[in-house]
C-alpha cells in the first residue's frame, strides 16, 4: 500500500511540475502575441500614413517609354 502511494505522490510532483511548465510557456506565448499584435498596428499605420490620400489611376498615367 505504501508502495502504491509513493507512485501516486512521484505521479503528482511530475504532474504539478508539467502544468507549471504549461503555464509558463503559454504566457510567453501570450506576451509574444501581444507584441506581435502592437507591430502589426504599428506597421498598419505606417502603411496607411504612406500612402496618398487620393487614390491614382493607372490608366491616367503616361508610361514610360513616351
Amino acid at each position: 500500500m505504501e508502495n502504491r502511494l509513493e507512485k501516486i505522490e512521484s505521479k503528482l510532483g511530475l504532474a504539478e511540475d508539467l502544468l507549471d511548465e504549461l503555464n509558463k510557456t503559454i504566457y510567453r506565448q501570450q506576451q509574444q502575441i501581444e507584441r506581435m499584435q502592437h507591430e502589426m498596428r504599428t506597421l498598419r499605420q505606417q502603411v496607411q500614413a504612406a500612402q496618398p490620400a487620393e487614390q491614382r489611376n493607372l490608366l491616367d498615367e503616361i508610361p514610360p517609354h513616351y
